[in-house]
C-alpha cells in the first residue's frame, strides 16, 4: 500500500509499505479522510518537539473499519475516527484519569507512524463511534477535542472572560468551546481571514488586544513571542493556559505573574471525555467544524501540497 513518508525536515516522499495484519486488541481502518495540522506542518518544517525522523505523519483521521476484533460493538464497515494518544494504562497519571498525558504516551503520527496512509490498525479501544457524523466531522473531532480539553482544564465558568491567542483550528476549537461554557470570548490573530470565522461565531475578534484584559488567556499559537508576551493580557486572579506547543524556554516576568497570583498551566491532547463532548456537540449543531475546511486535496497531491503549503488555509483535508 501506498504512505507519504517525512524522511528528514522538508522532505517527503510516496513509498510502498506492507498492509497491516490482524492482531488481537487491534482494528484495521481502511483511512478515507485526514486533516492537517500544525503538528503535522511543524514536524515536516522541522520545529516539532517530541520527534523523530522518518515518521509517517497524520493523527486527525477518519475512516472505514476494515477488519476488528470484535471488541467494543464495532465491526467492518462502520465509520470511526479514533483518539490517537495511545496510553499504558498503569503509570500514575493514567490511574488517574489522565491518559492525555501517560508517561510513556505514543502519539499517532508524532511517535509513531501515522496516517497518511492507505491502511492503519489502531488499538480498538481507542476507536470512537461515528454517531451519525460525516467523515469530514469525524476526521475534526481530534483538533476540537484539544480545545475541549483545554477550556475544561482552565475550568472555565459562566460569565468569566476568555481571550484566545491564535485562531487557527485549535483557536476555533476553543473558541466554540468557551462559548458552550457560557464564557465571553474575544480571538485575537494578525491573520484576518482567521478572525473572521471568530466574527461568524460571534465573539469578539480583534488583531490588536491592546489593553484587554481576560479571566483566562489561553495560547493557542506555540509562538514564542506569543507564549512571553501573552501574560500582560492576564486579570489578576486570572489563569494563563498554554496549549500551543513551543521547543524553546518559556520567559515570564515573575513580578508580573507575582502580583496578579496567576495561575500558569499546560494542556496536552484530549480525553475520551472531551472526543465525547464533541461528538455531542456536533451532532447537536453547537458545533459546526467542516466550515474551517478551506481547501481540499488528493492523498496523491498531498506531498506537492506540503511542499506549497496555503499560507492562508484555516483546515485542509486530505481525500483518498
Amino acid at each position: 500500500m501506498k504512505a507519504l513518508i517525512c524522511t528528514t525536515p522538508g522532505h517527503m516522499e510516496y513509498i510502498d509499505i506492507p498492509a497491516p495484519e490482524m492482531k488481537k486488541g487491534q482494528t484495521i481502518i481502511r483511512i478515507l479522510r485526514t486533516g492537517i495540522c500544525g503538528t503535522d506542518f511543524h514536524a515536516y518544517q522541522g520545529t516539532q518537539p517530541y520527534f523523530n525522523y522518518p515518521r509517517i505523519l497524520g493523527h486527525e483521521l477518519a475512516g472505514e473499519i476494515v477488519d476488528s476484533d470484535g471488541g467494543e460493538g464495532f465491526a467492518p464497515g462502520d465509520q470511526v475516527t479514533f483518539i490517537p494518544y495511545y496510553h499504558c494504562g498503569e503509570c500514575n497519571a493514567c490511574l488517574r484519569g489522565k491518559t492525555n498525558c501517560c508517561v510513556k504516551m505514543q502519539v499517532c503520527g508524532v511517535h509513531v507512524d501515522g496516517g497518511m496512509r492507505e491502511y492503519l490498525s489502531v488499538p480498538t479501544a481507542a476507536l470512537i463511534k461515528h454517531d451519525g457524523l460525516s467523515l469530514d466531522e469525524l476526521a475534526l473531532t481530534e483538533p476540537l477535542a484539544i480545545g475541549a480539553h483545554g477550556i475544561r482544564r482552565a475550568g472555565v465558568e459562566p460569565g468569566e472572560s476568555v481571550l484566545i491567542v491564535g485562531a487557527g483550528p485549535i483557536g476555533l476549537g476553543l473558541m466554540e468551546f468557551a462559548k458552550i461554557a457560557g464564557a465571553e470570548v474575544t480571538v485575537t490573530d494578525r491573520n484576518p481571514e482567521r478572525l473572521e470565522f471568530g466574527r461568524k461565531a460571534g465573539v469578539q475578534v480583534t488583531d490588536k488586544p491592546g489593553d484587554i484584559t481576560a479571566d483566562v488567556v489561553i495560547d493557542a499559537t506555540g509562538n514564542l513571542a506569543a507564549l512571553n508576551g501573552s501574560l500582560q493580557y492576564l486579570a489578576h486572579g486570572g489563569r494563563y493556559v498554554l496549549v500551543g506547543l513551543q521547543k524553546e524556554a518559556l520567559t515570564i516576568a515573575h513580578p508580573e505573574l507575582h502580583k496578579r497570583e496567576g495561575a500558569i498551566m499546560s494542556s496536552r491532547n484530549a480525553t475520551r471525555q472531551d472526543f465525547e463532548l464533541v461528538t455531542q456537540s456536533i451532532s447537536s449543531k453547537r458545533v459546526t467544524p467542516a466550515d474551517y475546511i478551506t481547501h481540499r486535496v488528493q492523498f496523491g497531491d498531498l506531498k506537492a501540497l506540503m511542499e506549497n503549503y496555503p499560507k492562508k488555509s484555516i483546515k485542509v483535508m486530505v481525500e483518498y
